[in-house]
C-alpha cells in the first residue's frame, strides 16, 4: 500500500484539522437555519439532498483548491474533477442526509485524502456534536471533543461472546435473506448511527460495525481513521473495503474472521 512520509502526513492532517473547525463555523454562521430538500431518485426510490449538502461540497471544493489546486477531487454531489495527480480528494458533504433532515445529529463531514487510490489521511466530523476523528497517520487516529484531543484505539482484546455490534441493511437485504442469518441478527443490540458508528468502534465503544451498500465518500474518510486506531475493515466478502459496497469493521482480526463466516450466507 501507498502511503505517506511524516512531513506530507503532517501537511494533510493539519489542513484537515483546519477545515474541521472551518466547516463548524460554515455551518453555525450560514447553514443553521431552513434549508430545502430534493429527491435525486425521484419517483424510483427516496435519496434526499439538501441546499446544505451543496454549500458544504462547494465550501470544500473551494478550500481545497486553493490549497491543493492540481489535486484530483470526487465528491458526492458534484462529481469527479480529474487531474494527472496522484492526489485525489474524497468528499461526503453531508453523510446521513436522512438524519440531517429529521434534526438528528448523527450527520457528518466526511473527508478523505487518497494517494494512488488509497485513503491516507480521513476526517470525520460532527458538527452538532461538537467533536471530529481525523488521524495524523498510519498508527495515530484522534478524537478532538470540546477543544480537547485524545488518542482513540479500538478494544483489542475483546472475546466474542463480550462484542458489541451495531449493523444496518438499509434495505438491501431481504428478509428472507436476514432469516440465513439468525446468529447475526441476534447479535445487532445496538443502535447504527451514520458513520458516527464506525467512529464509535475506533474509541472501543462498538466493537463490530456492519453497513450494506456504501459508496466510497461513505466509507474512504473513515478508512484510514479506523486503521490507525487498529481496527480491520473490508467488505462482506474480505474484499478491499476501498471498493466500498458492504463494509465490516472489527476491533480485531479474530472478530472479523468470525463475522465474516456469519455474514457469508449473504455475501455477493
Amino acid at each position: 500500500m501507498n502511503l505517506l512520509n511524516t512531513k506530507e502526513y503532517k501537511i494533510y492532517s493539519s489542513f484537515l484539522n483546519t477545515l474541521a473547525k472551518d466547516l463548524n463555523k460554515f455551518y453555525y454562521s450560514k447553514l443553521n437555519k431552513a434549508f430545502k430538500v430534493s429527491n435525486k431518485l425521484k419517483s424510483k426510490g427516496y435519496d434526499p439532498v439538501t441546499t446544505s449538502d451543496i454549500a458544504f461540497e462547494k465550501f470544500i471544493r473551494l478550500k481545497i483548491k486553493k490549497k491543493f489546486p492540481n489535486h484530483q477531487v470526487i465528491g458526492e454531489e458534484f462529481g469527479y474533477k480529474k487531474s494527472t495527480s496522484d492526489y485525489t480528494w474524497i468528499i461526503d458533504p453531508i453523510d446521513g442526509t436522512r438524519s440531517f433532515v429529521i434534526g438528528n445529529p448523527t450527520w457528518s463531514n466526511l473527508i478523505s485524502l487518497n494517494f494512488k487510490g488509497n485513503p491516507v489521511v480521513g476526517l470525520a466530523n460532527f458538527p452538532i456534536l461538537n467533536k471530529y476523528y481525523l488521524n495524523f497517520n498510519s498508527k495515530s487516529s484522534f478524537v478532538f471533543e470540546n477543544s480537547k484531543k485524545r488518542k482513540i484505539s479500538v478494544s483489542k482484546n475483546i472475546s466474542f461472546n463480550q462484542i458489541k455490534v451495531s449493523g444496518a441493511f438499509h434495505g438491501a437485504i431481504s428478509l428472507k435473506q436476514q432469516m440465513k442469518i439468525p446468529k447475526v441478527l441476534k447479535l445487532m443490540q445496538f443502535p447504527t448511527a451514520d458513520a458516527l458508528s464506525y467512529s464509535h468502534l475506533c474509541e472501543g465503544k462498538i466493537d463490530v460495525v456492519f453497513q450494506a451498500t456504501n459508496k466510497i465518500w461513505d466509507i474512504h474518510p473513515l478508512i484510514p481513521i479506523i486503521r490507525a486506531a487498529g481496527g480491520v475493515v473490508t467488505t462482506w466478502e474480505n474484499k478491499d473495503a476501498v471498493n466500498a459496497g458492504s463494509i465490516l469493521v472489527s476491533a480485531n482480526q479474530s472478530l472479523h474472521n468470525k463475522m465474516l463466516k456469519l455474514l457469508k450466507p449473504i455475501s455477493k
